[in-house]
């Protein structure tokens, strides 16, 4: 009977989670500088100056499968319409920074 109450708890618990919410698990500080110095142009508060409805805020990056780290990582290494691919200008860990910022601003509506 115990394992059983057991099992049911983790099962909830299982229920209840969300596996594929985003963690932030670049740097904050440094998404922003980098961001700053080579996205803001076009970006700025989170907004498109190219194609204006598609911005970084949050209901847009989430209707173009675009709100989590994986798709603007690849998103920002290879580019897409307009948008330069900056792989090879950035590293890896700061692309990775640049859309932990992209994803906690989207998240709080650019304030």
């Amino acid at each position: 009977m115990r394992s059983i109450l057991i099992f049911c708890s983790l099962l909830v618990t299982l229920l209840f989670t969300n596996p594929t919410e985003n963690t932030f698990a670049g740097d904050l500080t440094a998404g922003e500088q980098i961001f700053n110095a080579n996205c803001s142009a076009c970006h700025a508060g989170g907004n498109n100056a190219i194609m204006p409805e598609k911005t970084l805020k949050k209901d847009i990056l989430s209707d173009n499968n675009m709100n989590n780290i994986t798709a603007i990582t690849n998103q920002v290494k290879n580019g897409k319409n307009a948008m330069p691919a900056f792989g090879g200008r950035l590293a890896d860990e700061d692309i990775e920074n640049v859309a932990t910022y992209v994803l906690d601003q989207s998240e709080k509506g650019w304030e």
